[in-house]
């Protein structure tokens, strides 16, 4: 199931339902460039939920703030340069123009919807190389236009590199198991996954955590939105 937004002068937001389900969040401690915050556990996704086909661009951005932040400038480039406070005007602005319920991704859903199922390093396998995603090897160092490289099996573009995706929780240590999990009350670093154009292989992994205050906005900073199926 899809889901289309107008924002305004032909300049659509383009969701997909991503099923409930339960997977294995994290990694295991034998897959190569493991980080100790990986901690392989069971999550529980009780409700479906749609997640944006691609990164927000910046003639979304700008239908929404009147503005663009963003360095390399594109209308179909993923917008950057924000920080976690400023996907939070966005959501709010979006929200007061249209019927609502926009948000960021959990750091679970995004976990979730970017393995699609798998439980490789990355959704389309172990390795990673300039054809699969735009990272360090691919000697790029700017973000490309968002839907360049082959979607996942949910049909989602680009969870791997191009740019980091913000996620809604704070930092926090794995629990064993989880159902729905929001991350901690409080901290003092958000999520942040996917890496970016000038990050190596290893962090564009499923697994990789990501953390910078919410208050920080670097140039490959970018954000993919959420949204709880009624």
């Amino acid at each position: 199931m899809r889901l289309k937004e107008n924002l305004g002068k032909n300049i659509n937001l383009e969701m997909i339902s991503i099923p409930d389900g339960t997977f294995k969040m994290g990694s295991p401690e034998t897959e190569k460039d493991r980080n100790e915050n990986e901690t392989l556990h069971k999550v529980t996704i009780t409700k479906s939920f749609f997640l944006g086909i691609y990164t927000v661009t910046q003639e979304q951005w700008e239908a929404v703030m009147g503005n663009n932040p963003s360095n390399t400038k594109g209308s179909n480039l993923p917008v950057t340069n924000i920080s976690w406070e400023d996907c939070q005007d966005f959501i709010n602005k979006l929200n007061s123009k249209t019927n609502g319920g926009y948000r960021l991704p959990t750091e679970s859903e995004w976990e979730y919807a970017c393995r699609a199922g798998t439980t490789t390093r990355y959704s389309f396998g172990d390795t990673i190389t300039p054809i699969d995603a735009n990272y360090y090897d691919s000697k790029i160092a700017k973000p490309v236009a968002v839907g360049s490289y082959k979607p996942n099996g949910f049909g989602l573009y680009d969870m791997h590199g191009n740019v980091w995706e913000l996620c809604e929780d704070w930092y926090g240590d794995y629990p064993l198991t989880a159902t729905d999990p929001i991350g901690p009350e409080t901290g003092e670093y958000r999520i942040i996954r996917g890496a970016s154009g000038v990050m190596s292989g290893k962090d564009a992994r499923s697994s990789f955590r990501g953390l910078f205050t919410p208050t920080h906005g670097v140039f490959f900073f970018g954000f993919r939105l959420a949204k709880t199926t009624l």
